[in-house]
Order: structure tokens, then C-alpha cells, then sequence
């Protein structure tokens, strides 16, 4: 495996002001400092008050203290990620690392986006993104890898949301990423059911003869290495065991609970298909316990380190191509 050398630089977005993302931004970033000091740059954007003291780089966004107004706390986190999306399309910086965001601050601030993937997207021009949830390590063995097919819609959304064209197109933008960014020779991937026992047949439903099959079987005829439909109860134990490079889960929670029973507080959130590297911790802003010293930066750190370590990749591929 080829390893680029030269230190990356990234962008960290403080989040809401209001969270733990201004605190487990710092304290993630002496972690990594102390065991990478030269490698990884890192470039603090939101509110100068809140970034870390030691911060050698800091992008200031607008701001009117005090923001204990959520709407107030929405522009801030907006006005960040809008900076530090500038940064990477401009070739500042090689990747996003953000703080975590309140999803009705975000909206109270007039944003019409249901989270940062989809801002990110948006900002980037990008149509089809990917939510992936990954962790290199977990409580179970790992690595742990899971998509989102579906993201933050109700549960009850999903049969019309899912189609083949949507598991063929996530398939694909993983596939490559997992080539090209984790280096993977030839990534192995799973597509988790929808229903109980993958519908027995067609006793709980339709949606895996309807909607997986016909993806599955785009996916083996273009020559990737695809399985399913896998039942829920198994397919994530078999991940774990290695069996598979990742699993598409056709809706969140499905996807997320196993994803954080094994690896909350190791989880990073990656979007694929952007431009520029993204990652964030698995968790939200947690707003009771802010400012109180008991927020654990170890997801924040993963995140930094996984940022480092898909720019560094895209590093070695562009050097390889130019």
C-alpha cells in the first residue's frame, strides 16, 4: 500500500455553539496533535472565542453574542459549514472534519436542509451522496462500515423512497470509495433486508424481490461483489465477523442501532460523493451535558484521523493519475 507523506490539512467546523462540538473539537484535536504533530493541520472555523486557545488557524464567521437563541446558533453552524465548504472547493484545505449541528436551530436559522449531508451536497452541487457510517475498530472486532439508504425521513417513507436505481447508485459511490479512499482491492458488499427474515419468501412483504433483487442483480452483472437480501439479525454479525466490507441498510435506525451498539464513541459519519473528504463524530450537540467537562471527544478524534487518513489516499491516487 502507498502512503503519501506530506501533511494534510483540514477543515473543523465548531458546530453549534450552544454543543459539546467546540470542546470535543479541541480536546480531539491535543489528542491528535500529540500523536501525529506534523502530519495533520488543522484549520478551526465558527465563533474565534470558541475555538481552542492553542489554535494556530482560525476562520471566523459572523456572530452576535450572546446565541443562546437557537435560530441565532443555526446561522453560526450554517456560516461555518458554508466557510469550510469554501475552503475545500478552493483547494485550502483537503477535507471537512464538523462539529455536530442542531437539526431545528439549522431550520429556526431559515436552512431548509435536514442535515449537513444534504447541505454539503447541496453547497458542493453534487446530486447523489452517500451517509456512511464507519468504524475502523469496534466493541465486537470490526471494522464496522454501514450505509443509509434512506436517511432522515419517517419510517413510514421508506417503501417509496427505496428503489433498485437508489441501491444500485449508493452501491456504486461506496464501491469506489472503497477502493480508491480505503483501498480496498475488491470491496465486498452486503444489502441488508427490509423485512423480517428477508420477507421468507414473500410472506412479509415485497420490497426484497421489488426493490434488492433487481438491485442485486445490476450489481453482480456489472461485476461487483454483492450479496442479498440479507436479513437484519444477521447481517451486521456477519460484517463484524468480516464476512463484508459494508452494509447498505435500506433505513436509519435499522442501520444505526447495530452500527452504534458496536462502536458508539469509535463511529465516524463519512458522505461520499463530495469533492472533498467529510467526516463527523456519530453523535449530536448534547446540549445538557455542554460546558460541563464530561463530553467525550473520542468519535471527534476518530473523525479527524479518518479525514487524515481518505485525504492522504486521494493524495496518493491524484499523484498516480497526474
Amino acid at each position: 500500500m502507498i502512503r503519501a507523506t506530506r501533511t494534510v490539512r483540514l477543515a473543523v467546523t465548531l458546530g453549534d455553539p450552544r454543543g459539546i462540538g467546540p470542546e470535543v473539537a479541541a480536546a480531539a484535536a491535543r489528542t491528535v496533535a500529540a500523536e501525529q504533530p506534523e502530519s495533520i493541520e488543522l484549520v478551526f472555523v465558527g465563533p474565534p472565542s470558541l475555538a481552542p486557545p492553542s489554535a494556530h488557524d482560525v476562520v471566523s464567521v459572523p456572530t452576535d453574542r450572546p446565541w443562546d437563541d437557537p435560530a441565532q446558533a443555526g446561522r453560526i453552524a450554517a456560516a461555518a459549514i458554508r466557510e469550510a465548504v469554501r475552503l475545500a472547493l478552493a483547494g485550502e484545505v483537503s477535507g471537512i472534519v464538523t462539529a455536530p449541528i442542531d437539526k431545528a436551530a439549522l431550520h429556526a436559522a431559515g436552512e431548509p436542509f435536514p442535515g449537513h449531508t444534504e447541505m454539503l451536497a447541496e453547497l458542493a452541487r453534487v446530486r447523489d451522496v452517500v451517509m456512511l457510517m464507519a468504524a475502523e475498530r469496534t466493541r465486537l472486532g470490526g471494522p464496522l462500515r454501514v450505509v443509509l439508504a434512506t436517511k432522515h425521513v419517517p419510517l413510514a417513507r421508506v417503501p417509496d423512497l427505496l428503489s433498485p436505481e437508489l441501491l444500485v447508485s449508493q452501491a456504486r459511490i461506496v464501491e469506489r470509495a472503497l477502493r480508491e479512499d480505503w483501498q480496498i482491492a475488491r470491496p465486498r458488499l452486503a444489502l441488508c433486508a427490509v423485512n423480517p427474515h428477508a420477507s421468507d419468501g414473500g410472506l412479509f412483504g415485497d420490497e426484497e424481490a421489488r426493490i434488492v433483487k433487481p438491485a442485486l442483480d445490476t450489481l453482480t452483472a456489472a461485476g461487483l461483489d454483492a450479496t442479498g437480501p440479507l436479513p437484519a439479525d444477521t447481517v451486521f454479525v456477519r460484517a463484524l465477523r468480516g464476512d463484508f466490507d459494508v452494509v447498505i441498510a435500506p433505513y436509519h435506525d435499522v442501520g444505526m442501532a447495530a452500527f452504534k451498539t458496536a462502536s458508539f464513541g469509535q463511529g465516524v459519519n463519512v458522505t461520499l460523493g463530495l469533492p472533498f473528504v467529510r467526516t463527523s463524530p456519530d453523535h449530536g450537540t448534547a446540549l445538557d451535558i455542554a460546558g460541563k467537562g464530561v463530553a467525550d471527544p473520542s468519535s471527534m478524534a476518530e473523525a479527524i484521523r479518518l479525514a487524515a487518513r481518505l485525504a492522504r489516499a486521494r493524495q496518493v491516487l491524484s499523484g498516480m493519475s497526474a
